[in-house]
């Protein structure tokens, strides 16, 4: 399995060192190995491929994901924060894909370790698998290229459930660190555990990242101990990365774009206190050629920034819907091949997510573009699209230009299709100000909005502009668009309508 036989190793070297700190409870190496090895209570079925762990976020829920593996099973980790019913309609749905697959399996063909849950277009999340050696592969590339070591403490503030944070526990693991996590999130409760446990490493979304550093900043808690910072889920402003610059002024900025159905795809490093790196990306990258027909095609300040090279291992291309290799420049899905890929769904394959491209190559449909120097544009999901009077808008695109004309004015834009009963779909531009939330500092702000938008095509220039007092987060912490829409279309006050 993945992690076991390092969790081995580094309980005969160092049993004593602490392998997971959450909340007032900890275990160290031989602790959690132990716990692992028990045998499976008389209420689990031991001989069942299955493992379901549903549990709230604390050591139990690691000892349970290492006994997992440590059995061969299938593990499945449901978010405590998730309600009774719907965790109890994805018990009942893997236990019935369970019961297809104790049977004989085709010669060589792994039982999957992982039965990860990913969000979906229905009510129920996707289920894809993943094989112990996906993993494996992942743990030894991402080791080494976020600089990984035994000495290395890890927080990860979000959810232990959610795929980023679960991935998280199994490298710090692997690698011999400590893994730090919260029962529940707060920034003083993230701080408090930075200090407690001198966490040298951060891996979250942005916007937590954002809250820790502001917040760290307002009550003179500085990170000196933080040597690295990880950031998946969405791209650093300048903003946020100007306060991670002040607040932890040592640490090595890093940013990685991925799925959990692909695994890693496009990595760089944003800043360092010793100097950008070889594998960086440029703070402010080129835009992509525009390519007549595509979305490319826009004002070239529309082209998204830069999310980075090819992950090691990784191959990356653009392909169109054919599987096409396209050119430089050129916009289509980004598609990858490699090791770290899924094995696939489990249920809920609505066609619109995870598929085969092509020769081996596999997509989630985000879109994208490659520049002459290997570096990846990110135009935005494929499921971010918004269809405005029968033009197709990515509002990362738009929310590029905007950015750009803001500057460090701007803390978040976010820009979200809403129902619009002439165009079926119009465009809306929420913002938060780069000072203090609830302050647009006399309405430059959307002034500087309207005037970039007005360099776009009319469908892609948002028809109404919100001041945001608060962000619109999913329960893992990342912007989400959807709650966003539902916000302005509830004529919820946290989006305030902007003169």
């Amino acid at each position: 399995m993945p992690f076991i036989e390092r969790l081995n190793h580094w309980a005969g070297l160092r049993g004593q060192h602490p392998a997971v700190v959450i909340g007032g409870s900890a275990l160290d190496y031989a602790g959690l190995l132990a716990a692992a090895q028990e045998p499976a209570a008389a209420s689990d079925d031991a001989t069942s491929p299955l493992a379901i762990i549903d549990q709230p976020p604390g050591v139990g829920l690691a000892a349970d994901f290492c006994a997992a593996a440590h059995r061969r099973q299938t593990a499945m980790v449901l978010d405590g924060g998730w309600p009774a019913e719907l965790r109890g309609r994805l018990a009942a749905r893997a236990r019935a894909w369970a019961a297809g697959i104790k049977g004989p399996r085709q010669p060589g063909e792994p039982r999957p370790f992982l039965l990860g849950l990913s969000s979906g277009t229905s009510g129920l999340p996707k289920a894809f698998t993943r094989t112990a050696s996906s993993w494996q592969i992942s743990f030894a590339a991402s080791e080494a290229y976020f600089h990984l070591s035994p000495d290395t403490v890890t927080l990860a503030p979000g959810p232990p459930a959610a795929s980023m944070n679960l991935y998280a526990l199994g490298e710090s693991l692997y690698s011999g660190g400590t893994f730090v996590a919260l029962p529940r999130f707060s920034p003083d409760a993230a701080l408090a555990a930075m200090r407690e446990n001198r966490v040298t490493r951060l891996v979250l979304v942005p916007t937590i990242l954002e809250l820790l550093a502001r917040r760290g900043l307002a009550t003179g808690q500085p990170a000196p101990h933080l040597t690295h910072i990880v950031c998946a889920g969405a791209a650093l402003t300048p903003a946020t990365l100007s306060l991670v610059r002040q607040w932890a002024p040592q640490a090595v900025v890093q940013q990685y774009y991925g799925a959990a159905e692909l695994g890693f795809v496009a990595a760089s490093t944003l800043s360092s206190a010793l100097g950008r790196g070889a594998d960086s990306a440029p703070a402010t990258p080129a835009p992509a050629t525009a390519v007549p027909g595509t979305v490319a095609a826009l004002p070239a300040a529309a082209v998204p920034n830069a999310v980075g090279r090819a992950f090691p291992g990784v191959q990356l291309a653009i392909l169109d819907r054919q599987g096409r290799e396209l050119p430089a420049g050129a916009q289509g899905s980004v598609c990858v091949k490699g090791q770290l890929v899924c094995s696939g769904y489990a249920w809920g394959d609505d066609g619109l997510a995870f598929s085969a491209v092509g020769d081996g190559w596999y997509t989630v449909h985000d879109q994208g573009s490659l520049d002459a120097g290997g570096v990846l544009h990110l135009a935005g999901r494929a499921s971010d699209m918004v269809l405005v009077s029968g033009a197709n808008v990515y509002p990362h695109a738009v929310e590029a230009v905007m950015a750009a004309a803001a500057g460090d004015g701007l803390a978040d834009i976010i820009v979200a299709g809403v129902a619009d009963p002439l165009r079926g779909r119009a465009l809306v531009a929420a913002f938060r100000h780069g000072g203090n939330v609830g302050t647009d500092g006399g309405g430059s702000i959307p002034a500087l909005l309207r005037t970039a938008a007005g360099t776009l095509p009319a469908s892609h220039r948002p028809s109404r502009y919100y001041e945001l007092l608060e962000l619109p987060l999913t329960g893992s912490g990342k912007i989400s668009r959807q709650v966003l829409a539902q916000w302005i279309e509830e004529g919820d006050s946290r989006a305030r309508r902007s003169s």
